[in-house]
């Protein structure tokens, strides 16, 4: 038995039902136990199982697991600090929650706010987990979903506007012409914003920048016309950290080995 099936058996066993206290003890007592933390690497798979549950019964037990979620994504950085097998909770929480919006239609909106909310925690496994929530979302309402973290670059910050770039650069999404091009203006958006930024001193936007450095590129190996086009035009702006982010894109093997043409003009551009 593979892993992820022992721990979906497992996980089942304690919560696949009407979770008792005794029950939510047992599961964080697990949670802990496999985390993989501290560590290099989160338990990831076991955090998309306890996701796959939380979904996967939500209808029988929506109260008791959106109140189980929740509680775990309200733990702070102080209480479950970052590499800690503690942070595993908030983890899985921002997973669940992401779930539990994805097949309750009428929790979506609580869960893009907690997710939003979330965006901006100062610990990187949880902003991870904000994409991996939205990921959640947007494959069970593409569109709609799309939509609402479109409108977090409006009136958003940095992280804010980086979770959105990383929760729609995920290639198992990019499979339809239209959230395709909804990825691509999403991401016009985020660099329309980043051109206006006065101060780009903060961590904030070293993190929205780090995570530009790979987003782009996912989305362009999807719509590669419009895509190449629209880094030539970004090459245009001769603005130090948009050049740094395309060069960052251009490396990447989605690129670099598909369409070495393409970028190969795009390189050349960048240094004229």
């Amino acid at each position: 038995m593979s892993k992820v099936s022992q721990h979906r058996l497992d996980l089942e066993k304690i919560f696949g039902s009407n979770p008792s206290p005794a029950d939510m003890l047992q599961l964080r007592a697990y949670l802990l136990k496999n985390s993989g933390l501290p560590g290099r690497r989160g338990n990831l798979e076991l955090a998309h199982v306890f996701g796959n549950i939380v979904g996967d019964y939500a209808d029988s037990y929506e109260d008791a697991y959106w109140q189980l979620c929740e509680s775990y994504l309200a733990i702070t950085a102080e209480e479950a600090p970052v590499n800690t097998a503690e942070e595993f909770l908030p983890f899985c929480g921002t997973v669940g929650i992401g779930s539990l919006g994805a097949v309750l239609p009428h929790r979506s909106q609580q869960s893009l706010a907690h997710l939003r909310r979330a965006a901006s925690d100062s610990r990187w496994r949880m902003r991870e987990a904000v994409a991996v929530g939205l990921q959640y979302m947007l494959c069970a309402s593409p569109m709609n979903t799309m939509e609402t973290i479109q409108s977090w670059i409006n009136d958003g910050n940095p992280l804010e506007m980086r979770a959105a770039a990383a929760a729609v650069a995920e290639p198992l999404l990019l499979n339809e012409d239209s959230f395709i091009t909804a990825a691509l203006d999403l991401h016009r958006r985020i660099f329309t914003e980043v051109l206006k930024f006065d101060s780009r001193k903060s961590e904030a936007f070293r993190v929205l920048r780090k995570g530009l450095g790979y987003t782009l590129s996912v989305v362009v190996r999807a719509l590669p016309d419009a895509g190449f086009a629209y880094l030539e035009s970004l090459a245009g702006e001769h603005d130090p950290d948009v050049i740094w982010i395309i060069r960052e894109n251009l490396k990447k093997h989605r690129l670099a080995h598909f369409y070495p043409d393409r970028v190969y003009h795009i390189k050349t551009l960048l240094s004229q």
